[in-house]
């Protein structure tokens, strides 16, 4: 009997079952929604089963019988991405896709102008891309539903592994004006009577707060999940925050100014880098994805004065 679906409808479907919405699948792999809706709408006819209960004011929701046909299309499209690689491996071409994540905090610094770059190199990859926290991405790489990240050395496991690409020390975060913000350097103690804005996130929060040791508490005024919102609050007079990435400029999102300072103590210097699953094998289109990196990170000066490792 032929096949009358396509890996590309499993594609769109996987893309809605996971985003719950098929406007946010559109955006997601670049398609109309009225084309994602014929593919489930084939699909569904095809097998003869109903995928999803549709809901006016909540989107869509999978069924029972749903989510088990996600799980297997997913497996199915791994599957086929796999073949990609190994045709890639025996022709020695970068080709087919690469899913990427990238933390959250640094995304919209790096990502977008590395992505770019490097889809311009090797047009054949097909980049699909995921900006998470650091226990999210760790999550991805275990479900094998990313192919590596581009993240911090934060609680990696054991099978994980780890292609260092640069030191970013910590930074304090002030706003302009503040009487700090002309020293060379901050210890936390001379921070112990100013409010905190703390970047409320997964691995993160404690890292930073293990700055703070002994007699010296943080004095936590305000927390958020959002390095956007963070530095708008900081350059709003909200309290200082601490970070390890330093953007291109020294303005918060509203157009504020900002200071960075050298936080002082014990702190280790964060390396951000590549993280991928450990395995004995990598794809042309991985290994050349991460050579990129180290190019990109040398040539652009990503964080300013940090220093590239390698």
């Amino acid at each position: 009997m032929p096949l009358r679906f396509t890996l590309r409808q499993l594609e769109y479907f996987v893309a809605v079952g996971e985003a719950g919405s098929i406007a946010k699948a559109a955006e997601q792999v670049n398609v109309s929604p009225p084309s994602i809706s014929a593919s489930i709408a084939q699909l569904e006819a095809e097998f003869g089963v109903q995928l999803f209960v549709r809901k006016h004011s909540h989107g869509l929701t999978l069924t029972a019988g749903g989510r088990i046909f996600l799980k297997e299309a997913a497996r199915l499209l791994n599957d086929a991405d796999a073949l990609h690689d190994i045709a890639g491996d025996i022709a020695e071409k970068v080709r087919g896709p690469l899913a990427v994540g990238c933390l959250l905090t640094f995304a919209q610094i790096v990502l977008p102008s590395l992505r770019k770059k490097f889809e311009h190199i090797y047009p054949d990859v097909r980049i699909r891309q995921f900006e998470r926290n650091q226990g999210q991405l760790l999550d991805m790489l275990q479900r094998g539903e990313i192919d590596l990240a581009l993240t911090y050395d934060l609680e990696l496991s054991q099978d994980v592994s780890f292609e260092p690409l640069m030191l970013v020390p910590a930074y304090v975060m002030l706003p302009e004006g503040h009487r700090l913000a002309s020293q060379a350097s901050i210890t936390t103690a001379e921070l112990a009577d100013e409010p905190m804005v703390l970047l409320d996130l997964p691995f993160s929060r404690e890292y930073f707060l293990s700055a703070f040791q002994g007699s010296v508490r943080p004095n936590i005024a305000e927390r958020t999940g959002d390095i956007a919102v963070m530095r708008t609050m900081v350059a709003n007079g909200f309290g200082y925050g601490i970070a390890n990435m330093r953007p291109l400029n020294s303005l918060a999102p509203d157009g504020k100014p900002l200071v960075f300072v050298p936080l002082a103590g014990a702190l280790r210097p964060l390396a951000l880098g590549v993280a991928l699953p450990s395995s004995d094998h990598r794809t042309q289109t991985v290994q050349a994805f991460i050579d990129h990196c180290r190019r990109f990170v040398v040539e652009q000066g990503v964080f300013g004065a940090e220093q590239p490792i390698g």
